[in-house]
């Protein structure tokens, strides 16, 4: 037992947390605090117009941007403050991710004992619960077509070809080969892209079954023939099919992921048309970013188009 609290310990401070906020509210000030009791944290703060946020305490290293830069350069902002302050790992997070002790704890002792055996691994991450959809997601691997989806269980890591960005625990090292996010692509896919570029660099990507986060994605979801989907608003759909678009037309992007979205496009789109409110502005704003994806108009809605709609 004491051995292993020495790795938690030497692992705590060789680990840092980061935090992208925007319009946090009481609770994710608090979920943030309760990061830096347990490991650097530093929280990156895209509220429009914000400079200060009450009740964050001193030892959280706070960035506020003042306008919504994006999450890729949020994200790409909190790697380099981690970087500057000696960190060997970073934790991901979004603003409402509830991490338990054991994946703060336990993830870069994951991580650091696969880098000390040789293995060449960007990323590890746990496996996702939102009881929403059904409970603990499984790992996805692409697929023509289709993504395999990889039951979350066993006790041994299990190599995946993305995973979302909140809860995983980076390789710092592997930053100059990978590169930092994307930033024109601003939100959604983002680290989906990410990962590609990290497999293509020859590293691995590994979910970790045994550890667990509770996370929702989307918005509330809506039911399909009995079965749960994820909903986002309407400018989140903007810029999932505007990233998408502009993935397909990046060669380094695997065809298999590729073909995958293209069969759900169809799909997604009827699900506007049909099911949620305000789909006319679902409709407009999916169409919208298909169009700039077309011609390469990345970025932030607000600088393309002047203002923000369907938030």
């Amino acid at each position: 037992m004491h051995e292993g609290h020495l790795t938690r310990g030497a692992q705590a401070e060789r680990t840092g947390a980061i935090v992208v906020f925007y319009h946090p509210d009481d609770a994710c000030v608090a979920r943030a605090n309760r990061l830096a009791v347990k490991t650097r944290c530093v929280v990156i703060d895209n509220t429009p117009g914000q400079y200060a946020v009450a009740g964050l305490d001193p030892s959280v290293h706070y960035v506020p941007n003042g306008e919504n830069v994006g999450v890729a350069t949020a994200l790409n902002q909190g790697v380099a403050a981690l970087r500057e302050m000696g960190c060997a790992h970073a934790l991901l997070f979004d603003q409402d991710s509830e991490p338990q002790d054991q994946l703060i704890e336990q993830l870069p002792i994951v991580l650091a004992g696969l880098l000390a055996r040789g293995e060449c691994v960007a990323l590890v991450a746990p496996a996702y619960d939102d009881a929403r959809l059904g409970g603990v997601a499984p790992f996805v691997r692409f697929r023509p077509f289709s993504l395999k989806r990889v039951a979350a269980s066993g006790t041994s890591p299990i190599d995946v070809d993305f995973v979302i960005t909140s809860g995983s625990c980076i390789a710092l090292d592997c930053w100059a080969d990978v590169g930092p996010m994307d930033d024109a692509l601003f939100i959604d896919f983002v680290d989906l892209e990410w990962c590609i570029r990290a497999k293509r660099a020859g590293y691995r990507l590994l979910g970790v079954p045994w550890i667990t986060m509770a996370h929702e994605l989307g918005g509330e979801p809506v039911r399909i023939f009995g079965r749960p989907y994820p909903m986002h608003s309407p400018l989140r759909h903007y810029y999932l099919f505007r990233n998408a678009v502009a993935l397909f037309g990046r060669a380094y992007v695997p065809w298999s992921w590729k073909s995958t979205e293209m069969v759900k496009f169809p799909v997604r789109l009827m699900i506007y048309l049909f099911l949620p409110s305000e789909r006319s502005q679902h409709l407009r704003m999916a169409f919208r970013g298909m169009w700039d994806g077309l011609c390469g108009r990345l970025g932030s809605f607000a600088d393309l188009h002047g203002r923000q709609r369907g938030k």
